[in-house]
């Protein structure tokens, strides 16, 4: 895939953080969750400008379960909600954090927090809601800077980076998934998400060297 000039292209970091991580082994860990921050680096180079975002959830919110058995599954009343968790990505826990490795979000160029409320449990990070109406902001500031290229890594493949790319392509951009900068949590739900983000006219790379030009 050729890529246009860099002012055209924004590298989105989505939900990045320690909880997704073997880091943080009682929320949400994600095998190889910590060792992507070398990769989203790398592919920010190729890039304009840097857009991130984070998970921000209260230990109250009406999806929290302590029950193994009912995590992942559905049953959570309201419809902004699809299913249970376990706490993870308190702000002022270091679940919330984002990786070793990454800038803090104020040295990024747009960032987004989603998930404050307690009946809202986004995966996108365009949408603070399911229904999609109530945008985060983040096509709207694309748009503005008239990128047209959004490369994306993040946590986890098969949930948040899914669904935000789904949402970039509906929204007419041209969305590079890298795979070398993202983890899934199950292969079998990670394979599926790639077939449906391939579906949907992503372009897939194993890492950000094969989006460079060959010397």
């Amino acid at each position: 895939m050729k890529l246009p000039s860099r002012q055209q292209i924004a590298s989105f970091d989505v939900d990045a953080q320690r909880s997704f991580s073997p880091l943080c082994p009682n929320e949400l860990p994600v095998p190889g969750g910590d060792r992507i921050a070398g990769e989203l680096n790398h592919q920010a180079l190729l890039a304009g400008f840097r857009i991130g975002s984070k998970d921000a959830h209260s230990p109250q919110a009406v999806w929290v379960t302590e029950d193994p058995a009912r995590i992942g599954k559905p049953g959570v009343p309201g419809r902004n909600v699809k299913e249970h968790w376990p706490v993870h990505a308190v702000p002022g826990t270091p679940g919330f954090e984002l990786l070793p490795g990454l800038p803090p979000p104020v040295e990024y160029d747009f960032f987004v927090w989603k998930g404050v409320e307690l009946d809202l449990h986004p995966y996108g990070a365009c949408f603070h809601d399911l229904d999609e109406r109530l945008s985060t902001g983040v096509i709207e500031w694309l748009g503005a800077r008239k990128i047209s290229h959004v490369l994306i890594g993040g946590l986890a493949t098969d949930y948040c980076v899914r669904s935000t790319v789904l949402q970039l392509r509906r929204a007419d951009f041209a969305v590079v998934l890298n795979l070398a900068a993202s983890r899934g949590i199950a292969i079998d739900t990670t394979a599926t998400a790639i077939d449906e983000m391939r579906a949907a006219g992503t372009h897939i790379v194993d890492c950000a060297a094969d989006l460079e030009p060959r010397q």
